[in-house]
């Protein structure tokens, strides 16, 4: 029995309460049907390669050439969906524009371009998946091109099996720096270009390939798009005269057809916001030894558990042969061993 206050007489009087049905409270249903455990075969999917991610609404180009709006389903989880993927997508593959469809399944990649965004949280960042080639562009002068960053790259792609071209531009403003020609012995394709120059060769390069330009801001990756696609106008930057910085044109990749019929089989470019770092510390250190091919024999001479940061390493030796400093070695030691440090301290 419940007993309640109750005010009669100018006294508190306690009242017997009878209880009904309407003081029970019934929890709704969390749904009016069982859940199952069967998920949709989504047979009628349809395969299409994106190429822009921007705030939840993801661009990809059908096998047909159809461009089309979409967003991730539920389904997908956690799974992140980047420029380059191949995806299976359902609903509205019209390309209307207000439509939307669904990407329910990512393909699985051959590859992946990832930089550690923070070296001591080790957070991985995928900028693009599937590439066939890794174009990097540094510039001759303003910004200079610096030796760090393209051997990050490198070790990039070697680790991937992708690709690396070398493209050297502004080259009407200064001499290409002379560590580059190192590269070539490592079977690395370097090329030069300049403003009104020919792209012809690079135009062939980049045929039939998906292509991914990567670089610092302001070494004319827009300028170089642009003179490639003209059908596909890029925003110039600029270079900062005080910082030599370059501000950002591409606030998130895109990737662009080589040929103005969308065509899948002519070859994609990927134009990618200006990096300024590119951290290594996802990737396992003897793949970063692994890239510097051009020392691989003379590591293989180094004692067991080598750091290759002791004085009594090959490397030192092979930097200095009887005693005397080659700088392009000592520079080719410092640039792997940079690297390292990032696993090693």
């Amino acid at each position: 029995m419940h007993y309640g206050l109750h005010w009669l007489e100018n006294k508190f009087v306690m009242m017997a309460r009878q209880f009904d049905e309407s003081d029970v409270k019934v929890r709704p249903p969390r749904s009016t049907r069982p859940r199952s455990k069967d998920r949709p075969s989504h047979a009628d999917a349809i395969t299409a390669l994106v190429t822009t991610v921007d705030r939840g609404r993801t661009t990809c180009i059908t096998d047909a050439g159809v461009i089309v709006t979409a967003m991730r389903a539920r389904e997908l989880g956690p799974k992140s969906v980047v420029v380059g993927d191949n995806v299976s997508i359902v609903g509205d593959a019209s390309g209307t524009v207000g439509t939307l469809a669904r990407i329910v399944s990512v393909q699985e990649r051959k590859n992946s371009l990832t930089r550690t965004v923070d070296d001591d949280a080790k957070v991985e960042r995928i900028i693009v998946a599937n590439i066939d080639q890794l174009v990097i562009v540094v510039a001759s002068a303003n910004p200079e091109p610096r030796r760090g960053l393209i051997d990050r790259f490198l070790v990039s792609a070697f680790s991937e099996a992708i690709t690396p071209i070398i493209l050297v531009t502004k080259t009407d403003l200064n001499e290409p720096p002379i560590f580059l020609d190192e590269y070539k012995n490592l079977d690395i394709q370097v090329l030069t270009t300049h403003k009104g120059a020919s792209l012809t060769q690079l135009h062939s390069l980049l045929a039939g390939k998906i292509s991914v330009l990567v670089g610092h801001s302001g070494v004319g990756k827009s300028t170089l798009i642009n003179a490639l696609l003209p059908h596909a106008q890029r925003v110039i930057g600029e270079v900062n005269e005080v910082t030599g910085r370059g501000r950002h044109t591409s606030s998130s990749a895109i990737a662009l057809p080589l040929s103005p019929h969308l065509k899948l089989s002519d070859g994609w470019i990927i134009d990618t916001p200006g990096i300024r770092a590119f951290g290594l510390a996802h990737i396992d250190p003897n793949r970063i030894i692994a890239s510097f091919g051009d020392l691989k024999d003379v590591i293989a001479q180094c004692m067991p558990n080598c750091s290759h940061n002791e004085m009594n390493c090959a490397l030192e030796q092979w930097s200095a042969p009887k005693g005397v400093i080659n700088p392009k070695r000592q520079a080719r030691i410092q640039s792997l061993r940079s690297l390292l440090d990032i696993k090693l301290d």
